[in-house]
């Protein structure tokens, strides 16, 4: 998938084309955590943007200092926050190894870019998009609750990627647990120690609800809007947030790897996931316009079933791919 429209013209041809293109994305994929790997450890960002391995280092780096601080407080030492940066980077470095924990925390910051970018040139509100407002103001008072969470916890979202920083209450339920395995691992082997790595993951496990989270609010809003959930397929009415989680539930995936779609390099599995979610052409068309206005789909995709494009989705790569 070009720049330009490729002048393909049959169902059988474009689903070929498709076929390339996703597989190419499927390679770039299968580079993403080792190039992240090399970055992290080198400080060199020559294929990866300064922000984004900026970002990924900041938020790598404030886990782990949110499990030391956990740490000292369960070892009735909670002033004790001045913490080793070689235990600081032990814990980052535990983190990177781990395939899933690294794939989440790069689609967290190539989300936050491209709210920013949706902000920068459409003027799509970072935390209050209309759909999230109407929400806001539904006559059901569950649904209205669950968004005004939302508002806040997207405030938070925002507050903590400007500040490269990432609450490890916000992380997935299996991300929460591989965080405390990683401090659990890394506690020194004496008895004080290791009660205080297991004093530390008593105390978050007793306060993470992961139905309260940002993800789990979104992934819950969108669920219950039902068969309107195909409002929140429109990036500038739903904002990047929403917009992300509803693609990722209507097509079948990760929402870390519907955030990838979004990505230069992913254009055909942007356009097979909407396409998978139900949106006809000229919606799929918006919401290029939207996300990348340089681009256009190839000539005959409108020829391409919903059933097809999933299928064609379901033999891609499962992101981080390695």
């Amino acid at each position: 998938m070009n720049d330009s429209a490729a002048p393909v013209v049959t169902g059988e041809t474009v689903e070929a084309v498709m076929r390339v293109e996703l597989a190419h994305g499927d390679a770039l994929v299968g580079t993403i955590a080792p190039i992240l790997r090399h970055l992290l450890a080198n400080d060199e960002h020559s294929v990866f943007s300064d922000e984004i391995i900026a970002r990924v280092r900041g938020m790598l780096s404030d886990l782990a200092v949110q499990l030391l601080d956990a740490q000292a407080e369960a070892a009735g030492v909670p002033e004790a926050r001045d913490h080793a940066q070689d235990l600081v980077e032990a814990l980052v470095g535990g983190f990177v190894g781990h395939a899933g924990f690294l794939a989440h925390v790069h689609a967290l910051a190539l989300e936050w870019q491209l709210t920013e970018r949706l902000q920068a040139r459409l003027a799509v509100d970072p935390v209050l998009s209309p759909l999230l407002q109407a929400l806001i103001a539904s006559s059901d008072a569950p649904t209205a609750a669950t968004a005004v969470a939302l508002l806040a916890a997207q405030a938070r979202f925002a507050q903590a990627q400007r500040r490269m920083q990432l609450p490890i209450c916000e992380l997935p339920g299996d991300l929460v647990h591989a965080a405390l395995l990683t401090l659990r691992g890394f506690a020194a082997e004496d008895e004080v120690s290791q009660a205080a790595a297991a004093g530390a993951e008593a105390a978050i496990r007793a306060r993470y609800d992961e139905s309260r989270n940002r993800l789990g609010l979104m992934t819950r809003l969108v669920a219950g809007m039902g068969g309107g959930a195909s409002a929140a397929l429109s990036v500038t009415h739903a904002g990047a947030g929403l917009f992300l989680t509803a693609l990722g539930l209507a097509s079948g995936q990760d929402r870390d790897m519907a955030i990838l779609a979004t990505n230069e390099g992913q254009l055909a599995r942007l356009a097979l996931a909407l396409r998978a979610s139900g949106l006809k052409h000229a919606a799929i068309e918006e919401q290029f316009a939207a996300l990348h206005p340089d681009v256009s789909l190839p000539e005959g995709f409108e020829q391409l079933g919903s059933d097809r494009a999933a299928a064609l989705l379901a033999l891609s790569s499962v992101y981080p791919g390695v």
